[in-house]
């Protein structure tokens, strides 16, 4: 038998009493349970819960997120970072539409064929959803069993997560299984929890957990620290010319690939190399005024940003750039957060 075969009743018993009431989870439909999923993605549940139920008012079904709008959809999106993972959302619907009459695929390697979905989602999707055995394990539900197996093999290691995938669907349910894979979230998100120690005297398992038992919860998971991540300086232009803001759309590749940023530049410059730049565009400079420095941390490289407002005095018309009001800046254009930070006062 497998020893995780234990766990299954006392932590079904436990989620049926302390589930968290979410939006999410008041159907199980399959669309939803997706979205949610992408969005849960590096992303707290508090913070994701108003971006859900923004997102499923202008977006309630496969088809409308298909034809939807690319500019509304990136603006829903604003705050929530990784855009492509809302882009791959709607290339998957659109899959969805052409392909499968705009009904969500059942089958489990059918749903992995999606554009932006791996095993993790595809597991949740195919448990929740359609009640299928497939585990879905994350951070969360490494955590919880490497710890109740005081596994101290590296968290990150490939091999153990499929190991730990494969332990877990021989013990599923064989109904209620959508409510035991949540279950294990649960239990990772609000009791045997990320940061700081875990609360395992309220752990329906805390029996069968051998790092309790030895005392030795903060020792699981093992995880290997990461290489520093690289640091990429860079000079930002808040550009006004009369009611205008400068925007430029990034290439479609690489990070924040499609999106609308700042004018920048590579390294830090001065204000003559920033006047020289613009020069080239066809920009003539009227003032300048510096900002405070930023910094914005992505997973693999760090943006240490210089940061200058220009008032500019004309413009040509081919200069390159998007010009957009204040107004269509808040209301209209997704700005990933990198630049939002450092957005001014109104012009």
């Amino acid at each position: 038998m497998n020893d995780l075969e234990k766990i299954v009743t006392p932590l079904l018993d436990w989620y049926h009493v302390n589930a968290r009431i979410l939006p999410w989870r008041k159907n199980k439909d399959p669309y939803r349970v997706w979205v949610s999923e992408i969005m849960l993605q590096q992303t707290r549940v508090e913070a994701v819960i108003p971006y859900y139920e923004r997102f499923m008012q202008n977006f309630p079904d496969i088809q409308a997120l298909a034809q939807g709008d690319e500019e509304l959809l990136l603006k829903l999106w604003e705050g929530l970072g990784y855009y492509s993972r809302a882009k791959n959302l709607q290339k998957s619907a659109q899959i969805i539409c052409r392909e499968y009459q705009g009904k969500f695929p059942v089958d489990y390697q059918t749903i992995l064929t999606l554009p932006g979905i791996g095993e993790y989602t595809a597991g949740a999707i195919s448990s929740i959803a359609f009640e299928k055995p497939v585990p879905a394990v994350d951070g969360n539900v490494l955590r919880v069993i490497t710890r109740i197996t005081e596994d101290g093999r590296d968290i990150q290691d490939a091999k153990l997560k499929s190991q730990i995938t494969q332990e877990l669907r021989e013990i599923y349910p064989k109904t209620q299984c959508g409510d035991f894979t949540q279950s294990l979230m649960e239990l990772g998100a609000m009791v045997c929890v990320p940061n700081g120690a875990p609360k395992c005297e309220a752990c329906p398992l805390n029996a069968l957990c051998g790092a309790y038992k030895n005392h030795a919860q903060m020792l699981y998971p093992v995880k290997k620290k990461k290489g520093e991540r690289k640091i990429e300086k860079k000079t930002v232009l808040i550009l006004y010319h009369e009611d205008a803001v400068a925007l430029n759309r990034r290439e479609g590749t690489g990070l924040l690939s499609g999106m609308w940023e700042f004018p920048n530049l590579d390294g830090e410059k001065s204000v003559k190399e920033i006047k020289e730049y613009l020069g080239e565009r066809g920009i003539l400079v009227k003032k300048t005024k510096k900002m405070p420095e930023k910094k914005h941390i992505f997973s693999h490289v760090e943006w240490h940003m210089k940061c200058f407002e220009v008032w500019c005095d004309s413009v040509s018309e081919d200069n390159g750039y998007t010009w957009v009001t204040a107004e269509q800046l808040e209301k209209e254009v997704a700005l990933p957060t990198a630049f939002k930070k450092i957005l001014p006062n109104k012009p």
